[in-house]
């Protein structure tokens, strides 16, 4: 049998991929808002379904490349110092 056949294990990764997708979706990682490198202030912004904050503590924006993903925890930290 092919991929998908009795014993394989892709219903349990595609189950486990939904669930990673799904929270990381729920886990509210919208862009809070920050100060740039000039001193700008720049209001916090809502990120499309599917995609989330990205980027440094001085310039946010909303990806889908979760290795550029910049968590709320991040964010709060760079408004600590």
């Amino acid at each position: 049998m092919g991929p998908g056949g009795p014993g394989s294990g892709w219903p349990l990764a595609g189950t486990l991929l939904v669930a990673v997708a799904a929270s990381m979706v729920a886990g509210g990682e919208d862009c809070l808002w920050y100060v740039d490198r000039n001193g700008s202030w720049h209001p916090g912004f809502d990120c499309e379904f599917l995609t989330f904050c990205c980027g440094t503590c001085h310039q946010r924006y909303c990806c889908r490349d979760p290795l550029r993903l910049l968590t709320e925890r991040q964010q709060r930290h760079c408004l600590a110092f």
